[in-house]
């Protein structure tokens, strides 16, 4: 999609750092728009005070359900932040104990091995060094037909091919040798390369993708597989929180933290993101000791839709009769259908049409309305390729909010399970918000009986859906924060392999 150079690239920047506990109960109690304005950088006036007075989309005016939205946002991304290092140590603290118990066979092996100086040490990405997501959901193999071997059909929003896209966007959770060993050993697939990208707003390699094809010759199929929200990472969830945008013309608002974790700008430099998005260089060139050249003065490491990109078009140029998809779980999601969304604003029309969909799990928003209906009129037609999969009260599909007066907007077709793992194709799911009392006590209520159920999987459906401890000690803390355990990959999982379709009218966007 070519631009006009008097193109006005529009953008909002939500920054909770700017203001105190006194500016939010003045802004959010009070409705003071000066106080409000503080956590707000913008490209232009207009934006601040459409923001503020009309509420983003739409006219109307202010409402206090839209300032209730932004105080949430900054809230708890305030909390977030604040909790952040400890977080990233617990995270590191967790995944060892993990991996010293399943290495030394349990507590009890743990024990003896010490005793006999056996004890085996966990060694940080290495091939035995499994991610906690790993962990609660140990499951590696991929659904079987009737004859025992995996049956792939090559169709966007066929169980099989949605199984592979789930069982992959789990598996981007782990290190690349764990991914290379599954891929290959596994899988009898063909591993292909996997990604640590640099994200220039937050100065690390946070965005990992890898990429694996069904056979190294003559291959039919090409999957890319995005990471998701790790547990433990304060980045990662501030980003979920977080809904500040940034307008591409004739397309949309776009969550500007995505577009970031893409490789495709910095907040810092909003400058960044013009000049990458209207980037049509796909080569990356490498130095002499091997590392990727600056795209731009402002990006300074290797962007993930550049090198996605450019690594798709040689494997499509390779395979001449292969066909590719896309996926990710929870903001693996999310990167997974803005690749997509900037391959359409930088007319790649050929590469599009080898691509037979995108498969999101428990994916966050990534625009607004108008974004939604032009990607549709890309995607969804003559048939759908772009499948939203949401596990009953997954709080992340609900993030950022979304009300009569905000603008992220969800489009694509959800597929809806509920906690009997009965699927809908719905347009948006239950309670898009996930706020309100009158439904706290049923997530409550609910997060009982998922414990229940998960105490009782093994027993009800076969010794491959029986829940890990580590799976179970995250229903207990569903039953505090239902929304976060339902967000877990084994939800996923098994709602595909074990789902049931209910039929109702899908409505239009």
């Amino acid at each position: 999609m070519a631009t006009e150079d008097g193109d006005n690239f529009r953008y909002l920047i939500v920054q909770p750092e700017n203001g105190g506990i006194t500016d939010l109960y003045r802004y959010g109690i009070l409705g003071n728009k000066a106080s409000g304005a503080k956590f707000f950088e913008t490209s232009d006036e207009h934006t601040l005070h459409e923001e503020l007075s009309v509420g983003g989309d739409r006219g109307g005016g202010e409402t206090p359900a839209h300032r209730w939205v932004i105080i949430v946002s900054i809230v708890m991304r305030k909390l977030i932040k604040f909790f952040g290092k400890p977080m990233e140590w617990t995270g590191y603290v967790v995944d060892f104990i993990l991996n010293l118990l399943s290495l030394n066979g349990g507590i009890l092996g743990l024990f003896f091995n010490l005793l006999q100086g056996k004890m085996v040490i966990p060694v940080r990405g290495s091939a035995t060094y499994i991610s906690t997501i790993g962990h609660i959901d140990g499951r590696i193999d991929l659904m079987v037909g009737n004859d025992g071997t995996p049956a792939i059909q090559l169709d966007a929003g066929n169980r099989s091919l949605m199984d592979l896209c789930m069982m992959a966007s789990k598996l981007a959770y782990e290190n690349a040798i764990v991914i290379k060993n599954v891929v290959n050993q596994h899988w009898k697939m063909h591993f292909i390369d996997f990604y640590n990208c640099w994200n220039d707003y937050q100065k690390e390699r946070s965005t990992q993708v890898f990429i694996f094809s069904d056979k190294p010759k003559d291959a039919n199929l090409i999957v890319i597989s995005f990471r998701g929200t790790e547990p433990f990472d304060a980045d990662d969830w501030i980003t979920d929180f977080d809904y500040s945008w940034y307008e591409i013309p004739k397309l949309g608002k776009v969550h500007m933290g995505f577009l970031e974790a893409m490789g495709l700008g910095n907040r810092i430099n909003t400058s960044s993101f013009q000049q990458l998005l209207q980037a049509t260089n796909t080569k990356l060139q490498l130095t002499n000791e091997g590392e990727p050249k600056k795209l731009l003065p402002e990006m300074g490491e290797l962007s993930a839709y550049l090198a996605v990109r450019s690594k798709l078009k040689s494997l499509l140029n390779e395979h001449k009769n292969a066909k590719f998809m896309v996926t990710g779980h929870s903001l693996g999601g999310a990167l997974a259908i803005l690749f997509p969304i900037v391959l359409v604003f930088h007319e790649e029309d050929e590469v599009l049409q080898r691509m037979i969909g995108v498969h999101t799990f428990g994916q966050p928003r990534v625009g607004n309305r108008e974004l939604g209906k032009y990607m549709e009129s890309k995607l969804q037609y003559p048939n759908p390729r772009y499948f939203r999969v949401v596990y009953c009260n997954d709080i992340v599909p609900r993030l950022p909010y979304d009300n009569k007066t905000f603008l992220y907007k969800h489009f694509g077709v959800c597929l809806y399970y509920d906690s009997l793992f009965v699927k809908q194709k719905v347009e948006e799911e239950p309670n898009r918000n996930d706020y309100g009392l009158w439904y706290l006590i049923p997530e409550h209520l609910n997060a009982v009986w998922e414990l229940a159920r998960g105490m009782t999987m093994g027993m009800a459906y076969g010794p491959e859906y029986k829940e890990s401890w580590e799976g179970i000690v995250m229903r207990l803390i569903g039953l505090a924060i239902p929304g976060l355990s339902a967000h877990g990959p084994p939800n996923y999982v098994n709602s595909i392999r074990l789902g049931t379709e209910k039929h109702i009218q899908m409505s239009t966007l």
